[in-house]
Parts: C-alpha cells; structure tokens; sequence
C-alpha cells in the first residue's frame, strides 16, 4: 500500500518531470526564434517551430496549478514573431523593441515563476517529515554513540556495522535524500553523509557523529526555510481593520509550546542575526548533548569613538524547557562547557530559554558577575523574549507564537 507521503511525493515528481520537459521545449523554441540553431535540411523553421510549440502545449495541459495558478500558453506563431520584430525595427525606438521581446519571450517569465512556486510549495510541503527524520537521526546517532562507547575495549574501525539503528540511520537519510528532491540545495557534507553510508564501517560512524552530522543538520534547517517565504494574511486591504475597530485587551502570552525545540533554536538565530551590533552568527552543533541542545556563537561588535572598534565572542546556549527552570547546577554545566569552545576566548554567555530562572540560579549567576571573571552571563527567560519579540512582530508571526 502506498502511504500518503509516497503518494504526495508520486504527484511531485510527475509534475516536476512536466516541468523539466517544458523547460527543455522552450529551451529549444528560444534557441529557434532567436536563430541560434538551424532546421533539419528537410524541414523549415516555421516548421519546427510549430511542432515543438505543438509538443510544448500538449505537456502544458498536464500541469497541476499551484494555489490556484498556472502558467498560461503565450506561445505565437514564428510568422508573428518576424513580423512583429520587424515592425519593431520600423519605428526604431528601444522601448517598442523591449516591449516586442518581452511579448515574445513571455511564455519563460511564466516556466520561470511556476518553477519558483513549485520549489516554494515542495519546501513547504515536505519540510515538517524532513525535519521529523532528521530528529530520528539524532536518535540514531545518540544510541550509536552509546553502544560504540560501551564497547570501547572491543572498538574495530574496520568492522562494518551491524547494529538496527544503523540500518535506521541509512532509511532516514535516503529518506531525506528523496523528499528534498531538486528544490532543496543540499548542504555541504552531504555527500559525505551518502559515502559513509554506503561503506557502512565503524569509522564511517565516527565520521558521521564527529564531522558530517553537525554540519549537515543546521545547513539542512536553514535550507528549508526561506527567508522570503510569504505568510498567510486573511484580508485583502489593511483599512479592513481600522473600520471593523476591534475591541478588547491585547494579548502580551507568547505560545511557546507551539515551538519544537529546533523551532526556538531558529528562533534565536532570527533574533541574533538580525539584531544591530552582532556579527557571524553561527550553530554549534552538539549531536550528543543530552536535552539535544544547540549553541550558537556571535560576535558582538562595540564601537568606541576614542578607542575604535572592540569584538567580543558570544555564545548562547537555547533551552526550550516548559516545565523547568534553569537551576544553578544547569548554569555551572554550561559555565564549565564554554571552555570546549575555546579558542578564541569566550566573553559572553546568554543562557536562553522559553521558561524561567530558579531563585537560586539566579544568586549564582550575579554572584559569578560580580567577580570580575572574564566570562559574563546574562540571562534570557521567557519575561525577555517577550520584551525582545514585541520589537519584532514579524517573528512573532513567522514563528506562529499568538
């Protein structure tokens, strides 16, 4: 039996194999209309031109709208285009010139804009089971880790591996592989996630776990959401809201248990990368931390009018805990883990988190400020990212927290 994610990827790629066909025809009737490419001896231009926009809208009619549009047949007649270039040349002005190549060409500016809705509606469409498998991955990843490590006095590199969840580990990712299709660029590494895949050896795991994964995860989690991905707006004209006056109290409640855990890490990044005096935003990615937890370094840049300008280097450790608070054994933990990602030195760390501080979680961090250390820690509870998200309400909406 087919499952439905199978059956959505079965339309997906029939419709793309439309396109990629439609692409190549129009790639051929521009070449013809352009007179890059010669007829067979046997045959005229106007007839080639006919048959391929004969084949060219026969494949046409086979592609599905996407959100209710689809690219319409603007195709003319080869004996059209000569005459219309050549009135074009009659009156000899650039715009009427312009105007005449953009009616003739139009039919790619409509391939081109199906092929950016395509790619945007796959992205969106595959992106929560990618980011489902890639959790599985972690999975996979953290029991291997442990089963490796308790076996140490046995350890082969040269072993291949046998274990389930490496068998589990290869679905996933050939899973992955297939649902990101060719509208997803595949991060860096990536490859090499394949090729240690197919060796299948103990030290290929290594790799994994060591090199490739850490790469691979947050280039993949960036892949998958684009920046300029538009969001759903029920009106059609803003003035809509001014006359309907809504009364009421406004609501100030973020809805953090929307989020996944990777959700508020991104959300984090958003707010860092885009925040003014902060530089190189980047993941520092531990596979095996035990809460699956990210850091992300920064650097903030100061400028000083006398002294010029000073960097420093900041790490923020995100915890998406709804029902705990960061106690004081939580804090010396990640005091005593930014000496792992040194060097460089690290100047500050933002303890995040969609929760709280405990009282004495709180005691200990002002007390470790107050003693003139080289690292400061600054504490980010929910009451702050709130305070931080009312400056910026298009995160608010991007991430779906009222």
């Amino acid at each position: 039996m087919v499952s439905p994610i199978d059956g959505t990827l079965r339309q997906l790629e029939a419709t793309e194999a439309n396109l990629v066909k439609l692409e190549r025809l129009w790639d051929e009737i521009e070449q013809l209309i352009d007179g890059n490419v010669i007829s067979a001896p046997d045959v005229t231009l106007d007839e080639a031109h006919e048959d391929l926009c004969r084949r060219f809208r026969l494949v046409l009619g086979k592609l599905p709208a996407i959100n209710g549009w689809s690219p319409s047949e603007c195709l003319m007649d080869y004996n059209q285009i000569k005459l219309f270039r050549w009135d074009a040349g009659e009156v000899g002005e650039p715009g009427i010139h312009v105007s005449t190549e953009e009616s003739i060409h139009r039919q790619g500016h409509e391939l081109r804009a199906y092929r950016f809705e395509f790619n945007a509606f796959r992205r969106t469409l595959t992106r929560k089971a990618v980011q489902e498998l890639a959790r599985g991955i972690d999975e996979c990843l953290q029991r291997l880790a442990a089963t490796m490590a308790s076996d140490a006095h046995t350890y082969n590199p040269s072993a291949p591996m046998s274990d389930p969840d490496w068998d589990e580990l290869r679905s996933h990712v050939t899973q992955i592989d297939t649902l990101l299709g060719s509208s997803v660029a595949r991060p860096p590494r990536w490859h090499d996630v394949r090729r240690h895949i197919a060796f299948g050896l103990v030290c290929d795991l290594n790799d994994i776990i060591e090199h490739d994964w850490p790469t691979v995860k947050p280039a993949l989690e960036r892949a998958l959401y684009g920046d300029d991905d538009p969001l759903p707006v029920e009106i059609q004209d803003l003035s809509e809201l001014a006359v309907s006056g809504p009364p009421g109290t406004v609501a100030t409640k973020l809805n953090w248990e929307r989020l996944t855990a990777q959700d508020f890490e991104r959300l984090l990044f958003c707010i860092v990368r885009d925040a003014e005096g902060y530089e190189n935003p980047q993941w520092l990615t531990q596979t095996n931390a035990a809460d699956r937890g990210r850091d992300l370094s920064v650097e903030q840049v100061e400028h000083d009018p006398l002294g010029g300008f000073c960097r420093k280097r900041v790490i923020a450790a995100c915890k998406h805990w709804l029902r705990k608070s960061v106690a004081p054994r939580d804090v010396s933990l990640l005091r005593d883990q930014m000496r792992l990602h040194q060097p460089p030195r690290v100047d500050r760390l933002i303890i995040a988190t969609s929760g709280r501080f405990t009282d004495d979680a709180v005691a200990l961090i002002e007390k470790h400020n107050q003693e003139d250390r080289a690292l400061h820690i600054d504490m980010w509870p929910e009451s702050h990212l709130e305070h931080l998200l009312a400056e910026r309400p298009h995160l608010v909406a991007e991430f779906g927290l009222k």
